[in-house]
Parts: structure tokens; sequence; C-alpha cells
């Protein structure tokens, strides 16, 4: 599908792909058919990339410049409002006063932006104003999801060690759980900073491209400021990758705590239910001259006698701390 942005005033506004497209500030290619590459790279002159290129990691194929369009890929999040946030690749393809973006993926930032740039709040009458506008708002969600996954975190983090009241713990105190819970968070952290270090290094492709193409300062001013914010999150993230890296580690060792927990209280029963067990074998061996056998308090002395031999493992073992 193709979307062509006009610059009325000050507000875009958005039109089919009719007319003269060379005129218009932002063309959105989503999910674009072969045929509409070929519109678009006959109307402007350019290459636009396909899918299997967008995904090349090396960086002379994400960021490069031909026939005068400068071409920048970024692997950006989307789906974050679902809980399982995902990666994608955008291209952004400046050329002249144009921007065009391709990109396979529906992420909240494009339709947050275009409501704002409808409304004129943001500056959004060029190429680059769009396209770092875009870039601010990749960002702010960005740092939005990673402000959810920290609150997570800070939850999880008493319910690892035990730190919540009594009435709570036995239900919310599933480690099971838990690590599994710390293992989406550590995920969606990783996928974020595999994000931010994309958009880090657009952001210095851009910075240098609108340099050699003579952008308005402004537009500049605010690279800068969007790669520093950038940087401020990575550190935010690399912080927060530690933290969910030492809850996991946490929530592992205190499964395997519970375990052995587990294993020395059956190993404390079985060596308690020895010695009565021994008892019951004697005197269920059936000898016919064994001299308990008629005595009228046989029965009970057996009892009191495998009670006795199970109590004194048990204070044995209770003096010695390990029930």
């Amino acid at each position: 599908m193709i979307t062509v942005y006009d610059a009325v005033g000050e507000k875009l506004v958005p039109r089919g792909p009719v007319g003269d497209i060379t005129t218009a500030v932002w063309i959105d290619l989503i999910d674009p058919k072969e045929d509409e590459d070929k519109f678009i790279e006959k109307a402007l002159g350019i290459e636009v990339p396909t899918r299997s290129e967008m995904r090349e990691i090396e960086a002379s194929n994400r960021f490069y410049t031909e026939n005068g369009a400068y071409y920048m890929t970024s692997i950006i999040l989307h789906n974050s409002e679902q809980g399982v946030p995902m990666t994608s690749v955008v291209t952004f393809i400046l050329f002249r006063n144009n921007l065009v973006t391709v990109r396979y993926a529906e992420p909240r930032a494009f339709p947050i932006y275009i409501a704002r740039a409808a409304k004129g709040d943001v500056d959004c009458v060029t190429g680059p104003g769009v396209m770092i506008g875009l870039l601010e708002m990749l960002i702010e969600r960005e740092a939005d999801l990673i402000e959810r996954v920290q609150d997570e975190v800070e939850r999880m983090a008493p319910l690892v060690f035990g730190q919540t009241t009594a009435s709570r713990r036995p239900q919310n105190r599933r480690l099971d759980v838990l690590l599994k819970s710390v293992g989406k968070e550590g995920d969606i952290t990783s996928r974020a900073q595999e994000s931010a270090m994309s958009l880090h290094r657009l952001s210095l492709y851009f910075a240098n491209a609108a340099r050699e193409r003579k952008d308005d300062t402004r537009v500049l001013a605010r690279i800068d400021a969007a790669n520093h914010d950038i940087l401020s999150l990575m550190e935010s993230m690399r912080f927060l990758s530690a933290r969910t890296s030492f809850l996991l580690d946490a929530t592992l060792g205190m499964i395997s705590t519970e375990q052995n927990q587990i294993i020395k209280l059956f190993s404390v029963m079985a060596v308690m239910l020895m010695p009565p067990t021994l008892v019951a074998s004697i005197y269920g061996m059936n000898f016919k001259n064994m001299p308990e056998l008629e005595h009228p308090w046989g029965y009970p002395m057996a009892l009191f006698l495998m009670f006795f031999a199970a109590l004194i493992p048990y204070l044995y073992f209770k003096r010695k701390g390990w029930l």
C-alpha cells in the first residue's frame, strides 16, 4: 500500500498515489508489492530495496548513498501493546525534499506521528523534518516500553527473594512462573537493545547525511538531541539487562535450593523411618519361639518401641537444624 503525504501549511495531508508524487513530503510504503515498488522507482528515479535486501546485516547494505538518495535501514520494535514485542526493519530514503519509508509492520509510532502531524503539532514540511519526527517517536515508544519492563522487574524482584507478606507468598511466589516472567522481560530487553543500537547507528548516519545535504540546522539539532536520548536509553537498558540476568540467576538458584530442601526432607524422613522399620521387621518374622508373641502387652510395647525409635532420630535432626 502506498500513502502519499503533502505539506499543507504546517500539517501533513494524506492522499493516494495519484498526480505528481515528486512534490510530496513523505511517501509511505506499507508491505509494498512489486508493482508498487516499480511505480515509486519510475516516479522518483530511485531504487526501492526489497524485503530481503532490507534484512541484510552488513552496515554497507543498510546505510549507503545511491544516485543522490540516502538509504538508512533500522530495526524497530512493534506489537508492544500485546505484551510480546516483535522486531521488524524499516528503510528510510531521503531524496531531495522527499522522504520514502518502506516497512512491513505497523508500529504505533507511525500512526501517532501522523495524528500529530495532521494537527500541525510537529515540523513536518520537509522530508528530513518528517524523518526526525518519526525517529523521535520511535525513541519515545521504546522508552515507554523500557519503563514498563522496569516496573515489571521491580514488581518481580521482591517475589523472587520472598520479600512479600505471608498471606500473598504462597500464590505469588511460584518460582516456575517467575522464571518464565523474568525470562520474558529479559527477552524484551534484548530486543529493545538491538533496536536501540540500530537506531543509534541510523541517527549517526542521518546526521552526516543532513550535513552533506545542508539541511536546516534545527533538524541537525534535533538529530543530536535524539542521539543523546538513544544513548541514555541504551545505558538504562544495559542496567536493566544486568538486573534481569541477576534475577534470572537468582530464580534458578532459588529453584535449586527448594529442590535440595525437598531432597533433604525425604532423606531425613527415610533415616527416621529406618529404626521403626527394623523393629516392625523383627516382629514380623513370625518365628514360633518369639517370647513377645504371647505377651499381653506385646503389641503396645512394639508400637511404643517403633515410636521411640523414630523419635530419637527426629530429635537429633531437629537439634542439628536439619528439619
